[in-house]
């Protein structure tokens, strides 16, 4: 049965937003990669993501970050070349018409922004050791609107029942102890981290009250969504720390 390629957020976004998470499905890719992988990192034939890559909407605009687990944030606006450039970051924003903000994820959290506006829009590549290090909150600062004018959709990641971590995670967000469930089943210190409840509630806390999503899960929704930790799990490749798997790509601009 052939997979749907994209979901779009539910959200009240002004009409000339346009947003969407790429699925797995429908594309050119072959196992494990199948099909509709957009990542020319993780081993796929260069030839077949760059033919998936054309099926996107808007495709000509695009511009693939370099994603490295950092708080750095890219603005597009004030960079000439953009597509010429690889950019060693995890988020960006622009104020041009057409310009696309784009994060790649299999598990991590992406969280797609704009004003109700419609003037400005950014992606955030939203992992645990970017929340930690305040991509969020860089990305906000950064982007020249009124952060109460902003709204947020969480995309697919993974969910906190198939999210499990070291004590050492947990410490890191000593914060949010309401976002860790201590797995009882395990005899070791591991608990169960909610991606997007630390998100949700660093939104709140920089002003952003609209925050829409998360309800989906990259682990568990295997028809739809490349996940890594399942990879990893699922042992599909030959070694245990680089499970083979494709990238979905979170994707926002505005005409």
């Amino acid at each position: 049965m052939l997979q749907q390629n994209y979901i779009q957020p539910n959200w009240p976004a002004p009409n000339n937003v346009k947003a969407f998470t790429s699925c797995r499905g429908k594309g050119f890719s072959l196992p494990p990669y199948d099909s509709f992988n957009l990542a020319q990192h993780v081993g796929d034939e260069p030839s077949l993501v760059n033919k998936n890559r054309q099926l996107l909407p808007n495709y000509q605009n695009f511009v693939w970050l370099n994603q490295i687990h950092s708080n750095t944030c890219i603005d597009f606006d004030i960079n000439e070349n953009i597509a010429d450039t690889v950019f060693q970051a995890d988020a960006c924003f622009s104020s041009k018409k057409n310009q696309v903000c784009a994060v790649m994820t299999a598990d991590c959290l992406p969280i797609l922004l704009c004003d109700k506006q419609g003037s400005c829009v950014a992606a955030v590549h939203a992992g645990w050791r970017g929340l930690a290090d305040g991509i969020l909150e860089n990305t906000v600062s950064k982007m020249p609107v009124d952060t109460k004018s902003l709204m947020a959709w969480m995309g697919p990641a993974i969910s906190q029942k198939h999210f499990e971590v070291g004590k050492e995670i947990k410490k890191v967000f000593f914060d949010y102890p309401e976002a860790f469930i201590k797995n009882l089943d395990s005899s070791d210190d591991k608990y169960f981290a909610n991606l997007f409840q630390i998100a949700k509630q660093k939104m709140f806390a920089l002003g952003i009250t609209q925050v829409f999503g998360g309800d989906y899960c990259t682990y568990q929704q295997n028809e739809l969504f490349f996940s890594h930790r399942r990879a990893t799990y699922q042992n599909l490749s030959e070694s245990y720390f680089a499970p083979k798997t494709g990238r979905m790509v979170s994707a926002i601009y505005f005409d």
